[in-house]
């Protein structure tokens, strides 16, 4: 997948801490685990961002090793639970972990990870495209993962790179975590050119994250939604970051208020800030907005990648031609992931999409072929007749209360709920969305909870809400 030895003497990961490694030491580290592993199998591999875990990736892909991405931090029983049920060869884990893989035995150890071997027998079919399994970002509790394949991942790359013209000359620093396909995808595309990443696992909201950003010179870095209306709290604009040539958005739909907010400020710094769309079932990427167009068409996710093409249909599958008509947005493209593996024996299983992936949103598009996400097809409630899009609703809230509100809605037909972290809003925010959607204050219940449940990648987790109304 990627050659290491071409850029032998390139400087390909930067710790916060100091340490550093060439490409050249990660070709060679990365033999010496792929050695100890010894065949092609399923690997578990709990990921922070550290070079250990980044170098393992790398050599798993490059070996024809089938890893499983998750979090280090994962819950305990769900972990056990996805073992239990895979059975993989090996783990892949932090010395952090060792009090709590006692059960299995370490083999191998190198840059502050062990390889422990579980003892289970080899998934005895794995199909040769498989190259990853990663969770889709609402299924973290689930045995389901995506099944990407070599050609998939290659493919997504060669289309990236080209898009954001990337060379061995970036330092892209980590956001996001490396087991979420969008923070994944940063990891492969600076691997393809030789360019060098700078690990961290610090928050934006920690200062020591920012010194290492000035310190190491990063020259990019990206965010979900969450991330950006942080940077805005956080007075982003006003910070002094000389390096930094473009920011990147994904995982979601950014307002379209804090879009043309980040994008007139980049545009004033001679920065570019780039609005991308993807899916974990798309390997990572499917549409892009041209930093040329981030003001003039602020709130568009934009056009497809090179090499991909979008279409919208109707509730009957029925091609729609005309802009500024709303249907369900459908991908095809190489890196249309084979589907989806819920046990072992979906491991040995082919191609069941063939570069095509109805995403399940709704989108549309303008008369320049500029395309705008409106909602999911499943975020929609009817009340008393209306239909209502959640996102707009969390949205408008946003912008109403400039991005200071903690917001997520839901419910089911006829009974609208509205979460937020802030007592003192429930009237204000109860008679704002009454007012937006003409409907009566008493079919609007809004709660207050502690926090809003999120993924690793800051999505909402709207099906762990469910329990205050279902």
């Amino acid at each position: 997948m990627w050659n290491f030895k071409k850029f032998s003497d390139h400087t390909a990961l930067i710790q916060d801490d100091g340490f550093t490694m060439t490409y050249g030491e990660l070709e060679s580290a990365g033999n010496e685990l792929a050695e100890a592993i010894g065949k092609r199998c399923l690997i578990f591999s709990f990921c922070l961002n550290k070079a250990g875990s980044v170098m393992g990736y790398g050599a798993f892909i490059n070996h024809g090793i089938v890893p499983v991405l998750l979090n280090a931090h994962v819950d305990a029983e769900l972990r056990e639970g996805l073992i239990e049920t895979y059975k993989p060869s090996y783990l892949w884990a932090p010395e952090s972990m060792r009090e709590t893989l006692g059960s299995y035995r370490i083999v191998y150890s190198a840059y502050g990870y062990d390889l422990w071997n579980t003892g289970y027998p080899d998934v005895t079919d794995i199909h040769p495209d498989l190259a990853l399994l990663l969770t889709t970002s609402g299924s973290t509790g689930s045995p389901k993962f995506v099944r990407q394949s070599y050609q998939n991942i290659r493919a997504n790359t060669e289309s990236i790179v080209e898009y954001l013209e990337l060379t061995e000359t970036e330092r892209a620093i980590t956001t996001l975590p490396m087991n979420y396909t969008y923070g994944l995808s940063i990891i492969q595309t600076h691997f393809w050119v030789g360019a060098t990443m700078l690990l961290t696992d610090r928050t934006l909201m920690d200062r020591a994250f920012w010194s290492f950003f000035k310190e190491a010179g990063a020259t990019s870095f990206a965010g979900v939604p969450y991330t950006y209306e942080m940077l805005d709290r956080l007075r982003f604009n006003r910070m002094d970051l000389p390096t930094l040539r473009y920011m990147t958005q994904a995982g979601g739909k950014l307002t379209p208020e804090l879009h043309k907010k980040f994008a007139e400020a980049a545009e004033a710094k001679g920065q570019k800030f780039i609005v991308m769309y993807g899916q974990c079932e798309a390997t990572a990427r499917m549409g892009w907005l041209p930093p040329q167009y981030s003001v003039s068409k602020f709130g568009s996710m934009g056009i497809p990648i090179p090499g991909g093409v979008f279409h919208i249909i109707d509730v009957n599958g029925k091609l729609i031609e005309e802009p500024e008509v709303s249907g369900e947005l459908v991908y095809e493209g190489e890196n249309v992931t084979m589907g989806y593996a819920e046990c072992p024996a979906d491991l040995a299983k082919g191609d069941e999409r063939h570069g095509r992936l109805e995403t399940g949103d709704m989108a549309k598009f303008d008369a320049d072929g500029f395309y705008y996400i409106v909602g999911r097809k499943k975020r929609f409630l009817k009340m008393f007749g209306n239909r209502v899009n959640l996102d707009e609703i969390d949205r408008l809230i946003k912008t109403h209360f400039d991005n200071k509100v903690e917001c997520a809605s839901a419910g089911v037909d006829d009974h609208m709920y509205v979460f937020v972290t802030d007592e003192s809003v429930k009237e204000e925010v109860r008679r704002f969305v009454a007012e937006k959607t003409n409907l009566n204050q008493k079919a609007i219940n809004v709660m207050k909870i502690d926090e809003i449940p999120k993924n690793d990648s800051g999505k909402v987790q709207y099906k762990e809400l469910a329990k205050y109304y279902s």
